[in-house]
């Protein structure tokens, strides 16, 4: 009788052989928070930003597709400052640019990511069967996981990629999954009298009560997929 390797075994011999997968994790988990740090002390540069013609928003859209996309910033800050920088103006251009990104970051999680389901099943078939039966149908776990509050946009995509999940899939049920938390902090840009004011704002205990709630919503929902799946 072979005996099945556990899945932390699994990790360090997938990233063992995979550098690139191993750069790309890092990747993801790093540099938005180093990007906040950066963006919080050249943020003025982006006052010089106007959007009026539609290549300013052509540009705006595409701009925020690569840092979101790239995982430059994090999503919730870049959400602030188009609500602080240009409002409603900007809304359509960071949710085309969201959607972009989410393109191009699971395009990148799949490519560094590419044979990791065929590893682990290999080296322990009866996990196979447990993710193929919750993969067949998705759409709670692709919509609690964007809604969660502590799972970040990248990692998610990479976490996407590396399930085997349809692109398709990851669009239409994550988008909607993300509203909430894009809408909370753009609309607190909005409001806000300053940049600097308007990220102090999310340490708001109502803020933080938004983001329990929005916790207990994506662990409850992610549970009940869970259990769903494996009935």
């Amino acid at each position: 009788m072979t005996k099945k390797a556990s899945i932390f075994k699994v990790l360090v011999e997938y990233f063992r052989f995979h550098p690139n997968a191993v750069l790309g994790w890092i990747w993801v988990s790093l540099v938005p928070l180093l990007g906040s740090l950066v963006f919080a002390s050249t943020y003025f540069w982006v006052e010089k930003i106007h959007v009026q013609s539609i290549a300013d928003h052509f540009l705006l859209t595409l701009s925020l597709s690569l840092i979101l996309g790239l995982a430059l910033l994090p999503t919730t800050l870049t959400a602030l400052a188009c609500g602080f920088f240009w409002g409603w103006l900007g809304f359509p251009d960071l949710l085309l640019g969201y959607i972009l990104a989410n393109i191009l970051g699971y395009r990148i999680g799949k490519g560094l990511n590419t044979d990791f389901l065929p590893l682990l099943f290999a080296k322990n078939p009866r996990i196979k069967t447990q993710i193929e039966s919750r993969m067949e149908r998705p759409e709670g776990l692709i919509f609690f996981i964007r809604i969660s509050p502590v799972i970040p946009f990248a990692i998610s995509n990479f976490l996407f990629a590396s399930m085997g999940i349809s692109l398709r899939k990851v669009l239409l049920f994550g988008v909607p999954g993300m509203l909430p938390r894009t809408f909370i902090a753009f609309a607190t840009g909005m409001i806000a009298n300053s940049f600097l004011g308007a990220k102090q704002a999310l340490n708001h205990p109502y803020q933080w009560g938004i983001l329990i709630f929005l916790l207990l919503i994506s662990g409850v929902g992610l549970y009940q997929s869970w259990k769903k799946g494996k009935a």
